[in-house]
């Protein structure tokens, strides 16, 4: 069979515009994509962020047909993904996307016009394959930014002989955000209102871009099995449970492979000094680093409890709110990273100015923060409502830092709970979402850390061995490729 042609359409990427781990999917999974033979390229907006002077601008500007808007322009600029030949191609349309957010106003809302930029990003991605002569056997849309391209294919460009051979495919990251809007936009889309039913774009009288996607798409995946079957239920599918349960035939699992090349505390370049499995030695150095960065107590005979996370209420953020003076009045520190809901910016200062022997906060995200805090943790906590793949854990794993997860999505498929009788598992698992269970699970760990050293050293050692590899990945992904393409020619 020949090389692949893929295009990857998202609404970011690493390390141009990031908010979450779609970012590290979209800039991570082509690269071994690439290497395993597959011809793909990527599409993000030009973010405000985005320094333009870096790329190669294409002469050609964009037009896009966009309904009872009219038609609207856009530059095209080029550049590579980091360390890979990948194309990246940057769509530079000023009013829709030189804003500093990518998707909300500063006060937390989405902004109005999210609809038209990001039918605008779809419209446009199809343009650009006719103007790069680029035809795709496959368009990997992600979450409800692109999703809409699945249904575009399918109506507006259906009988368009350039992607007569082009398959789609949608990977959802989080179910959660699925880009509701006024049913107006069916005139943007330009499709026919007939698809403005229950079981395609309808949703409670307005169009749900995810619902389209997922009805439309040759093949639909998550990016961990666990949710895979988490979002065939009411609590996780957030009323689309039943449209999932519907595609159940093209639906798949594909874990996030973890990059390697970045979290690896061998070579982490962020680090006070490099350690492995074999010699874990640096590890002590980087705590003590990871203490005076924070201006906590020098100690290493006390456990740091590191969280790296977006401070909302997916990550149960709430209840680690509930339960934290508790955990405090154990022998510990704490360490968190993070921004998200602005009371939680104030109650966790607050916290700290209470508690400046034992915890210590950064509003905010940085990356070599995120990584010292990788490294020079004891144990690193993840108490997530839901969680679809995560990385933070397979970060820990690596950095001999035992992860402490609600037993949900991706974090229940990548830890093996501890097992106190045969000194086996590789972190801590509750399955209750409440301050109890929080504080009870964090406290095992702690009395683990005191009264079973040798229970440490094997969860320590276990999880540095384990592995989660891209490439592993990005086959599982090739082979779905080729089942959308069949599952296009059989319908």
């Amino acid at each position: 069979m020949k090389d692949l042609k893929v295009l990857i359409v998202a609404s970011e990427c690493v390390p141009f515009a990031k908010t979450g781990g779609l970012a590290d999917v979209v800039g991570t999974l082509p690269k071994y994509l690439k290497k395993a033979g597959v011809d793909v390229r990527v599409v993000i907006p030009r973010y405000y962020k985005i320094d333009r002077t870096k790329l190669t601008k294409h002469h050609e500007p964009l037009g896009v047909n966009m309904g009872t808007i009219g038609e609207q322009w856009c530059g095209v600029y080029e550049g590579v993904l980091p360390n890979s030949d990948v194309p990246i191609y940057f769509l530079d349309h000023e009013n829709y996307f030189g804003r500093e957010n990518l998707y909300t106003e500063h006060h937390g809302e989405g902004f109005l016009d999210n609809d038209n930029r990001f039918v605008f990003l779809s419209k446009a991605s199809f343009i650009l394959c006719k103007m790069l002569n680029f035809q795709p056997d496959i368009i990997h849309t992600n979450d409800w930014h692109s999703a809409i391209m699945t249904v575009l294919l399918n109506t507006l460009y259906k009988d368009d002989p350039f992607f007569s051979k082009t398959a789609s495919v949608l990977t959802i990251h989080n179910m959660q955000y699925q880009g509701i809007f006024y049913k107006g936009i069916m005139d943007v889309l330009g499709i026919d209102w007939k698809h403005f039913n229950y079981l395609e774009l309808e949703f409670k009288d307005c169009v749900n871009f995810l619902k389209g996607g997922i009805y439309h798409a040759n093949a639909i995946n998550s990016v961990s099995e666990g949710y895979v079957r988490e979002i065939q239920t009411s609590e996780y599918g957030y009323e689309l449970d039943g449209v999932i349960r519907d595609r159940f035939d093209s639906l798949y699992g594909i874990l996030n492979g973890c990059d390697y090349d970045e979290w690896n505390p061998k070579k982490d370049k962020y680090i006070a000094q490099n350690y492995s499995r074999k010699n874990l030695d640096g590890k002590k150095v980087c705590k003590e680093d990871l203490q005076k960065t924070f201006n906590l107590p020098i100690r290493d005979d006390v456990p740091i409890i590191g969280m790296v996370t977006r401070l909302v209420h997916q990550k149960g953020i709430d209840v680690v709110a509930e339960a934290i003076e508790n955990i405090l009045s154990l022998d510990v520190q704490m360490v968190l990273v993070g921004n998200g809901e602005v009371w939680a910016h104030f109650y966790f200062g607050d916290i700290m100015a209470r508690y400046p022997h034992k915890f210590a906060c950064f509003i905010g995200y940085n990356e070599a923060l995120a990584h010292k805090v990788e490294a020079g943790s004891d144990f690193f906590l993840m108490p997530s409502r839901f969680e679809p793949c995560g990385l933070n854990q397979m970060y820990s794993l690596k950095y001999g830092t035992v992860p402490i997860v609600r037993a949900t999505g991706g974090l229940d498929d990548t830890v093996v709970n501890f097992d106190e009788k045969k000194l086996k598992g590789t972190g801590f698992k509750f399955y209750q979402l409440d301050s109890n269970s929080l504080y009870n699970t964090v406290g095992w760990a702690v009395y683990t850390y005191y009264n079973n050293k040798k229970g440490m050293e094997k969860l320590i050692n276990r999880g540095m061995k384990q592995k989660f590899t891209w490439e592993e990945s990005a086959q599982k992904y090739i082979d779905l490729y080729h089942d959308a393409i069949n599952k296009k020619f059989e319908s």
